[in-house]
C-alpha cells in the first residue's frame, strides 16, 4: 500500500475513534454508492452524520478541511441521499468534516461540525 494511502486509513481510523468518544455510533466506514464515497457514516440518538476526512502531512498549502471542492461536497451528499434511502434513516442529517494533520509526528484531529449543507 503507498504511504499517502496508509497514512489516510491511520486518518480515517483516528476520526472513528474520536466519534466513538463523542457517543457516536458508527454504522458505516467507506460506505459507497456507484462512484459516490462517504469516509464515515456515524448515529447519535437524534441525527446521522455524514464524515468526511482529510488527512495532510503538512498546513503549509493550507488545512486539511480546505480542500474539500464544492463537487466533492456535491458527491457527498448525493451518497448521503442513497444512504438515507436505502437503509430508511428517519433523523436530521448533518455533514461533517474530520481534518487530520501531522504535526510533529503526531496526528491532530479537528472536528468540525456542520461543515457543508446540503442546501448551500
Amino acid at each position: 500500500m503507498a504511504q499517502h494511502n496508509n497514512f489516510g486509513k491511520k486518518g480515517e481510523a483516528l476520526a472513528v475513534e474520536l466519534l466513538k468518544q463523542n457517543g457516536c455510533k458508527i454504522s458505516a466506514i467507506n460506505w459507497r454508492f456507484q462512484r459516490f464515497e462517504i469516509d464515515i457514516v456515524a448515529e447519535t440518538n437524534d441525527e446521522i452524520i455524514f464524515v468526511e476526512v482529510k488527512s495532510r502531512g503538512t498546513s503549509y498549502f493550507g488545512n486539511p478541511e480546505e480542500f474539500i471542492s464544492r463537487g466533492q461536497q456535491k458527491r457527498i451528499i448525493e451518497a448521503a441521499h442513497q444512504y438515507i434511502e436505502q437503509f430508511d434513516i428517519d433523523k436530521e442529517a448533518r455533514f461533517d468534516v474530520i481534518s487530520v494533520l501531522r504535526e510533529n509526528g503526531q496526528l491532530i484531529a479537528e472536528h468540525i461540525d456542520n461543515a457543508f449543507s446540503a442546501f448551500d
